[in-house]
């Protein structure tokens, strides 16, 4: 955040902004995101943004848990928090899985900047840190993405390849044809110079693609790492960040070279990376390259063109500093959602 913005923030802190769903929808580019999103993984690993471990809460009378994720960052003068919550019995109600409420104050003063919905910012932020991922690990002649898993977060992650790989096919795979002829419809719509189509098995889309990304809101592996193929990218993205959840299964987690968002809040919440672990597949005393060094210069990334590569996402609050601040500026500035006084 630059001088002109942060004064701008600091005069407009008297009031807090408050966002709805529909109010964010629209109001930042994927492209922009993409570069907020990598320049927050850089702070993070220069140590001028601060990633605590997130808190998980539950009890026994429900099947929620509910997710406590801070995140603190001198850029753009923010401290955030987040609360996800992960309520599966939300499914048979017709509700949302998944619902969260960000926080935003000022880093300098305190003062509380925004409220927000949650879901969009979650939603993009989401698919710009793979696009980010898939930008230092995949080969840069990926012209290939497929998707396992067509709901809310692929198309995001449509959007956000384009920006970083020159891709012309998409191949996507779910349980449900209709998801997936939806999906192919509205990104017929967008980008129609796109060619996007339905994959018979989740293995043809890893035989045919250069990147993968998995989308699924999985407990139990839908990806056997026997059909990982050299060369290759793949974005762990949709188990939610619970230790006994995961979408990728052991032996694909020890054939590829894992990359984390960050390591502790992986050896956190990642069960992709915590159960290949207590099944023997990895080391839990080895050292995991994280994304932030990799952009930072710190530790190299694809280190050759046969590589099989992974980045865990598992999803840092950082990450939502990075496109709320946007958001709130974008905002102000064309005189969207509500302000409040909280202090009067």
């Amino acid at each position: 955040m630059n001088a002109d913005a942060r004064a701008d923030q600091n005069q407009a802190v008297k009031t807090t902004l408050i966002l709805s769903r529909s109010q964010v929808e629209g109001l930042v580019t994927m492209g922009e995101v993409v570069a907020e999103v990598e320049t927050i993984f850089a702070d993070l690993s220069k140590g001028t943004a601060l990633q605590p471990g997130a808190l998980s809460m539950s009890l026994p009378s429900g099947s929620g848990a509910f997710v406590v994720m801070p995140a603190l960052a001198d850029r753009q003068n923010l401290a955030l928090l987040k609360l996800l919550a992960d309520v599966p019995d939300n499914v048979e109600k017709g509700l949302p899985m998944q619902r969260s409420v960000i926080t935003l104050v000022a880093k300098d003063t305190g003062a509380p900047v925004a409220i927000f919905h949650g879901q969009i910012p979650t939603r993009i932020r989401t698919a710009a840190a793979s696009a980010v991922a898939s930008r230092h690990l995949s080969r840069p002649d990926s012209r290939i993405l497929g998707l396992i898993g067509a709901g809310a977060l692929a198309l995001e992650h449509i959007r956000s390849h384009l920006v970083v790989r020159p891709i012309g096919r998409v191949l996507v795979w779910s349980r449900k044809d209709a998801t997936v002829s939806n999906l192919i419809a509205l990104a017929a719509q967008e980008f129609p110079d796109l060619v996007v189509e339905a994959a018979a098995s989740k293995q043809e889309v890893f035989a045919r693609s250069d990147i993968v990304c998995t989308l699924t809101p999985s407990r139990d592996p839908v990806v056997e790492g026997a059909w990982f193929k050299p060369g290759q990218h793949i974005n762990a993205v949709g188990a939610p960040p619970r230790g006994d959840h995961r979408e990728i299964d052991s032996a694909g987690m020890a054939r590829a070279r894992v990359v984390l968002d960050c390591l502790p809040v992986a050896m956190h919440d990642s069960g992709d990376l915590l159960l290949a672990i207590a099944d023997g597949a990895l080391d839990g005393d080895q050292t995991f390259a994280e994304l932030g060094d990799i952009i930072a210069g710190k530790t190299q990334g694809r280190t050759s063109a046969e590589e099989i590569t992974l980045f865990n996402s598992v999803g840092l609050a950082l990450q939502d500093i990075a496109i709320c601040a946007l958001m709130v500026a974008r905002a102000r500035a064309k005189g969207i959602g509500t302000e409040v006084d909280l202090a009067g």
